[in-house]
């Protein structure tokens, strides 16, 4: 692959590392995000590492995508500990791989692979987060920072969120031989079949929007949250209580009247949207914090209220427990008052849920209404265990201010993925309603909102895509290609094919 060979000097390299490191902070997967930052920042790094010696070049990467997970940390709120911070620097040293390898093969490689060596590891190392760390897509996958594209998502359907890395890594790489050949001529193959594809995927995405939108009967589902005040006054009584969660227990008598009145709240809530004409209602993650004393009555009062209102309930129950770590689970109950599924969820968020972990099965009932699933929040930022036979999918959540919104924007990437309607129901967040394609369908936000409550008309019949059925069969291809790459680059006989061992990227001395 041609490089420039004219020394490039050393505040041109910076500036390009200083402008991509910029773009980077607003294409994180936060409430900052800017799309066509993301599109811009990955072919001013990749420029920078081209000019820079590897290892050195390498560590100025790790640098700025450390720097662009501590943003992210910031801008979300996330706080900063041990925990947060260990896992940006892993993340980040995850993240910096594609720009190494590219660095260390790109010369090395046939045209054609070495401009496929790029897209492949970005989209790699993204799939490799999900599967080695606690953090799922919660932090890395630049899907996440394209939300409202919804032409472009679709190709989610197909590879998962990782397609849309690989096409932003292989935007980069084809930008990348153009700025640096300086020929249209030398470039014009790679940057004209990297268009096409690209313009393949919106207009398909496109046509699929306009010719094959949801076509089915759809329920009424209200999504309820307590009043705002009840909350207020729970947390106060919670504060007041030395110990946290373990200790919770000692003094029932202070604590009980604060956590009752959060029930009744919902449920008057419930009853209200029953009547309405509501058929599915939904609470939020921990919508009803009880001691585990009192959790029979409390779900005795939730199955009442299912039979009385003749409604699918879907509740979310955090249990203080004395005896250890206490639990997160949702309950959903049928208008008979049977309790059809008890979830507990699965990935409880790295240092901060002392929560006992589910067993990740997640449940799937038959109603009128669809087949009926269920996740917990943070469970959603985990793909797989997102792929289930569903057509609508429950997702009981609690987030805070900062960071509300981009977490439920996130979950309209499962709903393509999956398939499946998305109902988000999220204390002290942004609760929304998707369809199988991502269409918002209603959504209310919990700090501008004077009631507490979504309702939305929700398609009751999803649909099969190719990501339910393959998986993460593109993922693992694009493992499979830069294990290919790094082969092929190593081997002696690819310098023979080439004529010539590859000239180095210019420098102007150690970086």
């Amino acid at each position: 692959m041609a490089n420039d060979r004219s020394p490039a000097p050393g505040w041109r390299r910076f500036a390009l590392l200083a402008l991509g490191t910029a773009g980077h902070f607003f294409a994180v997967g936060g409430r900052w995000d800017i799309a066509a930052a993301a599109w811009i920042f990955p072919v001013l790094l990749l420029r920078f590492t081209r000019l820079t010696r590897p290892w050195s070049g390498a560590l100025w990467i790790w640098a700025t995508q450390t720097a662009a997970a501590v943003c992210w940390l910031f801008e979300s709120a996330m706080g900063f500990s041990p925990v947060t911070l260990g896992g940006a620097v892993a993340l980040a040293a995850l993240l910096t791989l594609p720009f190494l390898l590219d660095r260390l093969l790109v010369g090395r490689l046939r045209p054609w692979a070495a401009m496929l060596l790029f897209p492949s590891a970005v989209a790699g190392a993204e799939f490799l987060i999900t599967l080695l760390s606690p953090f799922g897509t919660a932090y890395g996958a630049l899907a996440a920072t394209q939300y409202g594209a919804l032409p472009l998502l679709q190709i989610v359907s197909v590879t998962g969120c990782y397609g849309i890395g690989f096409l932003i890594g292989w935007c980069a790489g084809a930008a990348n031989r153009l700025w640096e050949t300086g020929s249209w001529r030398a470039a014009r193959a790679g940057v004209t079949t990297c268009a096409a594809a690209l313009l393949a995927v919106v207009l398909g995405g496109g046509a699929r929007l306009a010719l094959f939108p949801p076509d089915a009967p759809t329920v009424r589902i209200a999504g309820v949250t307590a009043d705002a005040a009840t909350i207020r006054a729970q947390k106060a009584a919670l504060a007041r209580i030395p110990g946290g969660r373990r200790a919770s227990a000692a003094s029932p008598a202070a604590l009980r009247p604060a956590l009752t009145a959060v029930r009744d709240s919902l449920l008057a809530a419930t009853a209200r949207e029953a009547k309405a004409g509501a058929k599915i209602v939904v609470w939020p993650e921990e919508a009803v914090k009880t001691l585990a004393a009192d959790e029979r009555a409390t779900l005795a009062a939730a199955r009442h209220q299912a039979r009385r209102s003749g409604i699918y309930l879907e509740i979310g129950v955090e249990v203080y427990d004395t005896t250890g770590p206490g639990r997160d689970e949702a309950l959903l109950i049928d208008p008979s008052g049977t309790v059809r599924w008890t979830y507990q969820k699965a990935h409880p968020i790295p240092g901060s849920e002392p929560f006992v972990p589910g067993d990740g099965k997640v449940p799937v009932v038959g109603t009128p209404y669809g087949r009926l699933a269920n996740v917990i929040c943070y469970d959603a930022d985990f793909p797989a265990l997102m792929r289930v036979p569903a057509d609508i999918l429950l997702v009981p959540s609690h987030d805070w201010q900062e960071y509300g919104r981009a977490h439920t924007q996130k979950a309209a990437l499962r709903a393509i993925e999956g398939g499946y309607a998305v109902v988000r129901q999220d204390s002290e967040g942004l609760s929304a309603a998707f369809d199988a394609q991502g269409r918002p369908l209603a959504s209310a936000d919990y700090f501008t909102s004077g009631r507490q409550t979504m309702v939305a008309a929700v398609p009751v019949r999803g649909t099969t895509t190719v990501y339910d059925r393959i998986g993460d069969a593109f993922a693992w291809l694009c493992l499979a290609a830069v294990g290919a790459c790094a082969v092929a680059g190593a081997a002696p006989r690819a310098r023979r094919r080439a004529g010539r061992r590859p000239a180095p990227a210019p420098h102007d001395g150690p970086a």
